[in-house]
């Protein structure tokens, strides 16, 4: 076994490593560039870094998870479906990332779109789990030590959620050079480790190569970032996070591994909830409503943070990104140990 973690780990490192430059290179050619919002302007010099740099770490990991199974008789249908699910979500997220290109701007498919393809996936993906007997419906309570019995309907549409909020939520912490990267690799040790304790080889297969991809494009991705991620890179991360959970039985235990992802999506959703909620007229000396130019009367509402998401918020309070990538990373481990402690009696 440790010998399988040490080669994934290492094949998925130097093919990611040796790609990340030619790769770069072809995103400048091609000028594949990261357009920035106006709501962001403290990154405005970021302005046309190239993205889609997830590919470097999308093909390590393919090719990895892929060969490694091979040599050890044959590709299971967990490391499969694990890996089909990932790309299928990276696909979501290229396609994204080209209309942005596309159009010049930083929006691409809509929400709606999104959520429905992400849905679609995860649902066929727990279905195949199930039918091939490695999915049951039930869910484990971490440090309870129970499992709680569903039926099957009922835990597809819990756990399709699950898997979709947990997509978008890795896709809306990818927002400082390095975030996304630094939480998602400490999160894929975490499964390297479960899956060694369970006897849960695939996992440990596709974590390792994870873990292995990731750290070779924090290389180039690490502040100041030389290329991004992208969609593409994001929500393949998040289809292999949610993926690994579910491949492990432990969906529940994303609330703690992914506390950041959790965090960043609770900050962003309060902030519009609560700017909605407490949106009143803008009124001029007069006391009269103000009117933009289309003769809508202008509305403001109150803000919990500075900025949503967090990390933005910590940013306007003077944290610099390779501290905030640092900490949240830092966050993540301790939550990583917390969960161990939290799963392992499982299997010890």
């Amino acid at each position: 076994m440790t010998t399988i973690i040490a080669v994934s780990v290492l094949a998925s490192f130097l093919i990611a490593a040796a790609i990340g430059p030619a790769l770069i290179r072809y995103l400048k050619k091609m000028h594949f560039g990261q357009k920035i919002l106006s709501y962001v302007p403290e990154h405005a010099g970021k302005q046309n870094t190239p993205t889609m740099g997830g590919f470097m770490f999308i093909i390590s990991i393919t090719i990895v998870t892929i060969a490694v199974n091979l040599v050890m008789g044959g590709v299971s249908v967990q490391s499969f479906t694990v890996l089909v699910l990932s790309l299928c979500y990276g696909v979501i997220g290229f396609i994204d990332d080209s209309t942005k290109i596309r159009k010049a701007e930083n929006e691409g498919l809509t929400s709606g779109q999104k959520f429905a393809l992400q849905l679609v996936l995860a649902v066929i993906f727990l279905s195949v789990l199930h039918m091939g007997g490695y999915l049951m419906p039930s869910l484990y309570i971490p440090f309870a030590g129970v499992s709680l019995d569903i039926p099957w309907l009922i835990y597809v549409v819990i756990a399709a959620f699950i898997m979709v909020g947990c997509n978008n939520a890795v896709n809306l912490t990818d927002g400082l050079d390095g975030l996304a990267a630094g939480v998602t690799l400490p999160v894929a040790v975490y499964f390297i480790v479960i899956g060694a304790i369970s006897g849960n080889l695939p996992v440990v297969v596709f974590a390792s190569a994870l873990a292995g991809g990731l750290a070779a494009f924090l290389i180039f991705n690490f502040n100041p970032a030389k290329v991004f991620m992208g969609d593409t890179g994001s929500l393949f991360l998040g289809g292999a996070v949610a993926g690994l959970a579910f491949a492990c039985d432990q969906p529940l235990i994303l609330v703690l591994v992914g506390l950041i992802y959790v965090i960043e999506t609770l900050s962003d959703i309060l902030q519009v909830e609560y700017y909605k909620a407490t949106k009143k007229p803008v009124l001029d000396e007069n006391g009269n409503p103000v009117r933009d130019a289309k003769g809508n009367i202008k509305m403001q509402g109150k803000r919990i943070f500075k900025k949503a998401p967090i990390h933005h918020h910590f940013q306007l309070c003077g944290w610099g990104e390779k501290k905030i990538v640092l900490v949240f990373a830092g966050i993540t481990v301790l939550m990583c140990i917390l969960a161990y402690f939290g799963v392992a009696p499982r299997y010890l």
